[in-house]
């Protein structure tokens, strides 16, 4: 399901999308306040092991709004990603891979598709 939305990682060879939905969304604003305030506790974050602590749970929390909208979608059901999961199969060197791809599907996310109409209108002198 590769969509505009979405950033793709890969987890012990597997392959997942990150999206921020608005389900997503909610869980971010309650954890940080809002989008706004994500990017400054992940650069504050006062050590190595809460920064990763953070990317785990927003890589789990992304991926598995994937996984969620598949099982919607679908009878064929997916597992969800556990942050346990997230911690075995991976690395703290893709962690930092991983960050991008978090920034990535936030941007998406976040996009704003503007089209403007074009008109057909001449301006007339009326006397």
């Amino acid at each position: 399901m590769t969509n505009e939305r979405s950033a793709k990682i890969t987890i012990g060879g597997l392959d997942y999308e990150l999206i921020l939905t608005t389900k997503a969304t909610k869980e971010i604003a309650k954890r940080y306040g809002g989008l706004e305030d994500l990017g400054e506790k992940l650069m504050k974050a006062e050590n190595f092991e809460m920064a990763l602590d953070e990317i785990v749970w927003l890589i789990t929390l992304l991926a598995n709004q994937s996984i969620y909208i598949h099982n919607r979608l679908n009878e064929e059901k997916k597992e969800l990603l556990t942050e346990d999961d997230v911690e075995l199969l991976t690395s703290p060197v893709e962690m930092a891979t991983f960050k991008d791809a978090i920034m990535e599907a936030m941007f998406k996310g976040t996009k704003r598709y503007i089209e403007s109409e074009e008109t057909d209108t001449k301006n007339e002198v009326v006397e």
